[in-house]
Order: structure tokens, then C-alpha cells, then sequence
């Protein structure tokens, strides 16, 4: 979300550090107990009695302000230490901050967002998950206090209730994002959401914990209508994003997605149930819809197939749908020929190959983004991809079986605009990849993943041939990790920019958990294994050398 909060203010340091209230480099209070105003307050002194005199006295706060607007976090709060003046003009020119969701905010939220933090406009409230969080009460201090309020992100608050939400709708009608992750409230709290908020642009609902029950959306004034029609609330006109993931009973939303019209991006990501029904009315619903992510669902050819009548398709994820084979996926491909990203994870199910691709190829030129995991393209699709496709400028391949030296060297000669390559688990050698030597000129990066064939001798001769092409070669992995690479579960291709083409899945703007809620990642995996291997290695040789001392004596 960016900057963590600190807190000095005029209440007692007790208060800010129970509530746990964190910056990057936190600040330690001098001995003596003295507070952060009190230190504030008494710095002109200490500069007068030095002899020393405050250029920025002359500064006007707004200028001042634009000063602090170009600080990172921690020295903003740093400044904030300086001086009263400074105190003030630093939080009212904060427009978003982080702050941890511990019960204690309630207690603090009158001094830290009714006197500093008031221009707040976007606001992270996390809590760990093994502490108490903020609850109705707290959520609607917060809102009152911060009437600039438009994006909001809540983590793990699982204290708050239905009619919470109820409170942040009422307090904060001008809110235009919604991200909320791992709390309790259920879909009541959510329509309340949609009708005190009619500005409300993008909604984001991961790991909600209390759909237990049907979302009925229409009209409370009209008791003969309910539960026989159901109307779109408020809010629904104005959504353009919805985001679903891991929803036991997300489909109890599909009214508000096709009381969308909207809406242009949709994505579900594990989420229970048959989603055909919505798939099939949703471009009648939703005309202008432009992206969609599809993960992990029971989604079949029959809804790929409807999707094809939304001509306005920029960007398709389909990943790991086993039902979704060509016979609906190439219809799709062939119809949407506006898309610019398409992100394909075939699950290694070979239900998804040749004639997507060349369906891809044939109504796709504008294409500037293809990723393939566990599908298998031949030359037979590759090669009208790579010349029909010009605009080609990030190309990864996972898991792709068929993808050898024959297709790297097609890639190489056809993919003129080609920028980023990125092949992981595929039977390539050190003869495709030294076709990368003249073709692709624009290639600024390629990096290699668990192909056996590429040696290190290889990758460091294409460096001296094209010195400007930066080259990342990992094959010494495991082949437990061999079979690892999906769109949303490892990064296939990083991108410098703000675009990733595999995003991850995990969402950087929460909390770290515990050990035992979370796998332990590949990177940790490979370094416990150095770890032990160095132990042992040791061990080993101290053995050796007490044994042969035991000989000599």
C-alpha cells in the first residue's frame, strides 16, 4: 500500500507502542521517556541555544510538503521528529499509509487520523494473523476520521461483522477500491458496501470467511420482489474491476457481476461451483469486459465459447481448467481479435495445443504477450505464431515437452520484435540457444530454467556475442522443482517495469504469517539444502581430522 505509519503524537508513547505501529527503520525513543512531540517541540530551542538558525522557517508548508512528497517512508517520519511544524505539514500531505490492525486502534485512532493522518486517502489496515484486530467500532473511528478516503485495504481483520461494513458504507461514501483478504464478514456486509458506496470502482474479495449465506440483491423497499427478482445494487453501474479468489460461495455474486454493464476486468481464481451459466450471459451483460482470468474453476468449453462474443477482449488467463480443451478454446481465439495477452496453463492435460495456437495465430497480429505452461506447441503452430504474430514481444514456455532447439531456432528467426524469452523445463540444448546469437534483435533478456541441455559454457558465449542481452541460467534444480511453473504460482518472466508476465500469487501487500500457514518457498527449499549440505560437509571433515589426530597420537 506504501508508507507504515508511526506514531507521534500528543498521547503518551504507551499507546503507539501497544498498538504496534511499525516504520522501516524504527525510530528509538531517547532515554528519559521523552515523547516524540516533546522531542518536536524542544528542537528550535536546542538550535537556538547552538546558534544556529531554521532556513526552512522561511518555506511555505506547501512547498514543504512537495519536499516531503519526494522522501521515502522512514525518513518522513524522521522528519516528523523535527519540529511541531514539520509534524503537522508531514501527516496532512500523507495521502496513503499502512497501519497495523490491532485491537489497540481504537484507543489511537482519535489522535492518529483526527489530528495527523487526516488527508489519508489510502489507507492498508493489517493485522497478524495470531493477534486480536480492529473491530466494528474502530473501522468506523477510522472512517470518520478520514473523509478523503477512496482506496482501502483490509488484511486479516477478523473481528469485523456485517455491520461493520455497514459503518465503513455510511462513513465513507466516497470510496472507490475495496480490497479486503482473510476476514469474516459475509455477503450482507458486502451489499451494504455496494449501497453506501456508489462511486465504488474495483472490488477485490479474497478468502471472505463468512458466505454461508446467499447475497440477495434487491431492492429492501419492495417486499413483494424479494427473493423473486434480483436487481443489480448501486454500485454495480459504476465496477469496473471484480476480483474473486478462494470464495467458498462466490457464486452467490453473480448478480452483482452481471449487474456490472461496466465492467471490463474479471477475475475468478479457485472458486467453487460451475461458472458456464455466468460465462454464458456475462457478454450480453457486460459488453465492454476487456479482461478475464479464469483459474482453477469448473469452467468448460461451453463457456469458453461464450466468451467469444466479447469482442473487446484485450487479455485472456485460462489456467488450470481441465475441462477447457481446443474445441472451445480456439473459437475464442478466433473471434477475440483484439487480444494483446494470453496466458495459457494447460495442466499438461494435452487438451490444448496445436489448433488454439494456430487459431491464435491466424486472428490474433497485435498479439504482445504469449505464455505457455504444460501445453504442447509444435512447429506446426509455433511457426505461424512467430510470422503472423509481429508484435510479439514476450514470449515464455513452461513445462512444453515439444518445445525443442528445431522451435527456439523458429522463435529466433521469425519473432523480429521479440524483447523478453523465457524457457523453463523444456528439452532445449546449447544448439537452439545459440541460434539466439542473430536472431531477435531487439532480445534484452532470456533466461533459462531447468533445461538440462543448456550448459553454463553456452549461456556465457552468447553474453560475449551479445553483450547487451541479459542472460539468467538456472539448471542445477531438483526434479521435484522440474515439475513445478504455473501462471499465478511461480514467476516464469519478470518484467522491470510495473507488468509482470506470471504475476505471483502472493499478495506482498499482507503481513507475514506463520511458518506452519504457508509452504516453504523453492528459494528457501534450495538454500536449507546448501545449508545442510555445508553442515554435513563439515562434519564430515571434522571427523576425518579427529580421526587421523586419534592415529598420530
Amino acid at each position: 500500500m506504501g508508507q507504515i505509519a508511526s506514531a507521534p503524537s500528543s498521547t503518551s508513547s504507551s499507546s503507539s507502542s501497544s498498538l504496534g505501529l511499525r516504520t522501516k527503520q524504527p525510530y528509538s525513543c531517547p532515554s528519559g521517556g521523552v515523547t516524540a512531540v516533546e522531542e518536536a517541540e524542544a528542537a528550535p530551542a536546542m538550535a537556538a541555544e547552538e546558534g544556529g538558525r531554521d532556513h526552512t522557517a522561511e518555506l511555505p508548508d506547501e512547498l514543504l510538503a512537495v519536499i516531503f512528497h519526494g522522501l521515502g517512508p522512514g525518513d518522513r517520519n524522521r522528519c516528523a521528529l523535527v519540529c511541531r511544524r514539520w509534524l503537522g505539514v508531514e501527516g496532512q500531505s500523507r495521502r496513503r499509509i499502512a497501519v497495523d490492525a490491532r485491537a489497540a486502534l481504537l484507543e489511537a485512532a482519535p489522535a492518529l487520523f483526527g489530528r495527523r493522518f487526516c488527508a489519508v486517502s489510502r489507507l492498508a489496515l493489517r493485522c497478524d494473523r495470531r493477534s486480536d484486530s480492529i473491530g466494528d467500532a474502530a473501522l468506523a473511528a477510522v472512517a470518520l476520521r478520514c473523509p478523503a478516503l477512496t482506496r482501502l485495504k483490509l488484511r486479516s481483520c477478523r473481528s469485523l461483522s456485517d455491520s461493520g461494513m455497514s459503518g465503513l458504507a455510511a462513513a465513507a461514501p466516497a470510496l472507490r477500491k475495496l480490497s479486503v483478504a482473510s476476514c469474516s464478514f459475509g455477503a450482507p456486509g458486502v451489499l451494504a458496501v455496494l449501497r453506501g458506496c456508489p462511486l465504488l470502482e474495483e472490488l477485490s474479495l479474497k478468502r471472505l470467511r463468512g458466505l454461508d449465506s446467499p447475497l440477495l440483491l434487491f431492492d429492501d423497499d419492495d417486499d413483494d420482489s424479494a427473493g423473486d427478482t434480483a436487481a443489480p445494487a448501486p454500485a454495480s453501474s459504476s465496477l469496473r474491476s471484480i476480483c474473486f479468489k478462494e470464495l467458498y460461495n462466490a457464486q452467490c455474486f453473480a448478480p452483482l457481476i452481471l449487474g456490472a454493464p461496466n465492467l471490463k476486468s474479471l477475475k475468478l481464481f479457485r472458486c467453487s461451483g460451475d461458472w458456464d451459466p455466468l460465462l454464458e450471459a456475462l457478454p450480453a451483460a457486460a459488453p465492454a469486459l476487456a479482461e478475464v482470468h479464469l483459474e482453477k474453476l469448473q469452467v468448460s468449453d461451453r463457456g469458453l465459447a461464450a466468451l467469444a462474443l466479447c469482442a473487446d477482449l484485450h487479455v485472456l488467463h485460462l489456467v488450470k481448467t481441465p475441462e477447457c480443451t481446443d474445441a472451445g478454446l480456439a473459437p475464442l481465439l478466433a473471434r477475440c481479435r483484439r487480444l494483446r495477452k494470453v496466458h495459457l496453463d494447460g495442466w499438461k492435460t494435452n487438451r490444448i495445443g496445436d489448433p488454439s495456437l494456430s487459431a491464435l495465430a491466424r486472428a490474433c497480429p497485435d498479439l504482445q504477450e504469449l505464455v505457455l505452461i504444460g501445453v504442447n506447441p509444435t512447429a506446426r503452430s509455433l511457426e505461424p505464431v512467430a510470422a503472423n504474430c509481429r508484435a510479439l514481444e514476450r514470449l515464455a514456455l513452461c513445462g512444453c515437452d515439444t518445445f525443442g532447439d528445431a522451435e527456439l531456432a523458429c522463435v529466433a528467426a521469425k519473432c523480429a520484435a521479440l524483447k523478453k524469452l523465457c524457457v523453463k523445463g523444456c528439452p532445449v540444448t546449447d544448439v537452439g540457444l545459440g541460434a539466439l546469437a542473430d536472431g531477435c534483435p531487439k532480445l534484452v533478456k532470456v533466461k533459462i530454467k531447468k533445461c538440462r541441455g543448456v550448459t553454463p559454457e553456452c549461456a556465457e558465449w552468447l553474453r560475449t556475442v551479445r553483450s547487451s542481452l541479459a542472460i539468467n541460467l538456472d539448471t542445477d534444480l531438483s526434479a521435484a522443482e522440474l515439475q513445478e511453473g504455473s501462471v499465478s504460482e511461480s514467476g516464469v518472466l519478470e518484467d522491470d517495469g510495473d507488468d509482470k508476465l506470471v504475476p505471483d500469487t502472493v499478495d506482498r501487500s499482507e503481513l507475514p504469517t506463520s511458518s506452519t500457514s504457508r509452504p516453504t518457498s523453492p528459494w528457501k527449499a534450495r538454500i536449507s539444502s546448501m545449508v545442510g549440505r555445508n553442515f554435513l560437509a563439515s562434519a564430515i571433515r571434522r571427523w576425518s581430522h579427529g580421526s587421523s589426530c586419534s592415529r598420530n597420537s
